[in-house]
């Protein structure tokens, strides 16, 4: 109960001081790139409950119908505007929201695809 009391409390505070940077950054990646601002993913979370994962959009539109693959250095379907939201870990400051929402906590594991679910 303490613990998401803190979630709701951090997250809330978050979301409403980085605004400005959140629609700052959206509109940077509208005008990079054709396609969402946001990229969701679904996501394993506690009890293995399945969740939509938020974060910016750092790919070209479709970048998973070239196939699964490993993103590794200079990989072309990283956007200009994405190459610089990943190198500072700013793609992942919409996980805020499924913080506030009781998605994920700012203490415990990291969701995980479900693929990789055993």
């Amino acid at each position: 109960m303490l613990k998401r009391l803190f979630d709701i409390i951090v997250s809330s505070l978050g979301i409403i001081i980085l605004s400005p940077f959140l629609l700052l950054t959206a509109l940077i990646i509208k005008l990079d790139s054709k396609g969402p601002v946001f990229f969701t993913q679904i996501r394993v979370g506690k009890d293995e409950k399945q969740f939509k994962i938020f974060k910016f959009r750092t790919m070209v539109t479709d970048a998973e119908k070239q196939g699964l693959q490993i993103t590794v250095g200079a990989d072309p379907r990283i956007t200009k505007a994405g190459r610089f939201l990943r190198k500072y870990k700013l793609d992942e400051f919409p996980q805020l929201f499924n913080v506030f929402i009781g998605n994920m906590s700012f203490v415990g594991p990291r969701p995980e695809v479900p693929k990789y679910i055993a």
